[in-house]
């Protein structure tokens, strides 16, 4: 017997989150129209940026040290980190008090309002489920106004769940290199952009292996999106 633990299985990157697919299923998708399917935060939305006023209320601060939450989150008086148990209900204080005014990328309603022309647009998140109406309440405040599913875990399955209505060029935006991953596998024609929004994360990450693109900018990623409906004739 091997004294080590044995490591959990590799999450499945077509698995769908049983709470997801009657969100997927009642979007109003149109057969031959280009879908153009985004991540929130750190492409729509300023996460970082947000969650660090939310965590001068606490006591707290992020040190980004890394690509990641835990670990980073560190007392104010003690300098210690946030301990990893305390950390999911940490982040869901974050977004029952901030989701509502968290503010947008900038050039993000603009360019999807351009691509909306072209294209049909997802918001597709891993925002608690029970935080999905006020994401897209404040979306939509905002001028990004389309439909929001809220997920949970990797996003292969529901891309490509999309995409077999759809049965058009699919363009992907994720500011997680696993997520990238995910949608590679499950459905490789996907347009794969890795975007990060903050500069400081996107210093702390080269461009995610699986992406065709990477950028901070919506106008590059604009651009990148274009190109691409043009060339598959859209």
């Amino acid at each position: 017997m091997n004294a080590e633990s044995p490591k959990p299985p590799k999450p499945d990157p077509l698995a769908i989150d049983e709470a997801v697919i009657p969100q997927l299923d009642a979007l109003d998708l149109i057969p031959g129209r280009p879908l153009v399917v985004s991540d929130a935060d750190e492409v729509l939305i300023q996460f970082v940026a947000g969650l660090e006023l939310y965590l001068e209320t606490q006591g707290l601060w992020l040190d980004l040290q890394s690509f990641a939450l835990t670990g980073n989150i560190k007392s104010r008086e003690t300098g210690e980190p946030v301990l990893p148990a305390a950390m999911p209900a940490l982040l869901d204080g974050f977004f029952a008090v901030q989701t509502h005014s968290l503010l947008v990328v900038p050039g993000a309603a603009e360019a999807l309002a351009r691509l909306s022309e072209r294209a049909q647009i997802v918001v597709l998140t891993n925002v608690p489920f029970e935080a999905r109406e006020a994401r897209a309440a404040s979306l939509a405040a905002q001028g990004i106004d389309y439909p929001v599913v809220a997920n949970k875990g990797l996003k292969g399955g529901a891309v490509r769940r999309m995409a077999e209505r759809v049965k058009a060029p699919v363009v992907f935006l994720d500011d997680i290199p696993h997520n990238i991953s995910s949608v590679a596998k499950a459905h490789a024609p996907t347009h794969l952009i890795h975007f990060i929004a903050d500069p400081r994360l996107a210093k702390l990450l080269g461009q995610a292996p699986d992406s065709h693109f990477h950028t901070t900018e919506w106008s590059a990623a604009e651009d990148f999106i274009s190109e691409r409906l043009k060339v598959d004739g859209f």
